[in-house]
């Protein structure tokens, strides 16, 4: 259970190829032209400094040049990080962290609590915090800022276009902003695309996302990018009355009858569908009797990162398979 709840808090709290040379240049030109090519994106980083972002709770940060060292203490921060291209740069990670595997390479910064003495022994130049525990950090992220490290809090997205501005955010921190634009891009675009497959969808399935287990159930409510990305898939949020990550005991859920329920815990809970579908009293809800119970990987649909439009597909097949496989 201790090893639940520090999940579910942080889910509370909570994803060049040169043009080719022609064959009269000689391997030398092509060299150059590499050279030439590296060196004007690595002046294109260098352009971008200094900045100053106002980050999540407003605090205006200056970042005087690309950060060669960094610091990540949330898990979203770290994959938006990697997939900018800065696994190097990563110095130091939560213990929460599990994607890329490169990050099973990194230093351990603390968990809930960051170790304030073992980041600045990292000499990091931006620790990228988050909003969703900023406010319990309070003491020890200052103690960072006055240790001359630049700390910038990163939004505790709500919403998929706060996600895209997460990733913006950090681009633009790092001198990563034409990558960040590439990914957002990327993901908007096989969002449209799953949207654009959704429209055939002619039945809608009313649908309860499990995020913990009986007997302390979570499920997903409104104003949450989860519930958004039910909508985007034509699927009814059966817990879209209620706010945020909300918890309900069994009868509650019962009551509402959904036609297909998705588990996101099945990575450190054995068997969490059979679970569910043998769950004493819950034969008559539509989603048991059919057994329309599937699990969907945590990180995929409930991190605020890259992954969120992968995240997004599956959540697709998953209530719609019909439509999606």
């Amino acid at each position: 259970m201790k090893k639940w709840y520090s999940i579910l808090l942080l889910l509370m709290l909570s994803i060049g190829i040169l043009a080719g040379c022609g064959e009269s240049e000689t391997p030398v030109e092509e060299n150059n032209a590499v050279e030439e090519t590296e060196g004007s994106a690595e002046n294109v980083n260098e352009e971008a400094f200094p900045v100053t972002i106002t980050d999540a709770i407003g605090e205006e940060v200056v970042i005087e040049s690309k950060p060669e060292k960094i610091v990540s203490l949330i898990p979203s921060n770290t994959e938006i990080a990697f997939a900018l291209g800065l696994g190097n740069e990563i110095v130091g990670v939560s213990e929460h962290d599990n994607f890329p595997e490169e990050v099973y390479e990194k230093e351990i910064i603390g968990g809930m609590e960051m170790n304030v003495e073992k980041i600045i022994s990292l000499e990091p130049n931006l620790v990228l915090a988050h909003a969703s525990n900023a406010h319990n950090s309070t003491e020890g992220l200052q103690q960072l800022r006055d240790a001359g490290i630049k700390v910038l809090v990163v939004n505790d997205a709500a919403t998929i276009n706060e996600i895209y501005e997460s990733i913006e955010m950090i681009g633009t921190a790092t001198g990563e902003q034409e990558k960040a634009e590439e990914i957002v891009n990327d993901m908007k675009t096989k969002i449209a695309e799953i949207e654009e497959k959704a429209a055939e969808i002619t039945e809608t399935k009313s649908v309860i996302v499990e995020v913990n287990p009986a007997p302390d159930i979570f499920v997903v409510g409104k104003n949450t990018f989860m519930d958004e990305m039910l909508t985007l898939i034509h699927a009814e949020n059966g817990a879209g009355d209620l706010e945020g990550w909300v918890n309900l005991d069994e009868e509650a859920v019962i009551e509402r009858n959904p036609d297909v329920m998705i588990t996101t815990y099945g990575y450190y809970t054995e068997n969490a569908v059979d679970l569910l579908l043998s769950r004493e009293g819950w034969q008559d809800v539509a989603a048991v009797k059919n057994k329309q119970v599937y699990d969907v990987h945590s990180d995929l649909v409930t991190r605020s990162g890259p992954r969120l439009a992968e995240g997004l597909e599956e959540l697709a097949k998953a209530i719609y398979p019909e439509v999606f496989e």
